[in-house]
């Protein structure tokens, strides 16, 4: 009884796990704001816009996250 070895199997493929940071929706940022302010009394006066890493960016598009077809159905209630 005991701890075996790790048998080394040839042909395996190393794989690279990667987190994506989606980007914020409006209504998020809003509560965020709002959240800050009621526990910090403070708020941002002009707040910016916050965009991605370009990488992140570029991966996104070679995965079609940033694809977005306005005449899906499924979307059709969101902009009514």
């Amino acid at each position: 009884m005991g701890n075996k070895p790790v048998k080394d199997v040839k042909g395996e493929k190393e794989e690279i796990s990667m987190k994506i940071v989606p980007p914020l929706d409006r209504a998020y940022v809003r509560w965020l704001a709002r959240d800050l302010e009621r526990i910090h009394g403070f708020t941002p006066k002009n707040p910016r816009a916050i965009k991605p890493p370009d990488h992140y960016v570029e991966f996104m598009r070679w995965n079609g996250w940033l694809d977005l077809n306005l005449d899906d159905p499924d979307l059709a209630h969101l902009f009514k």
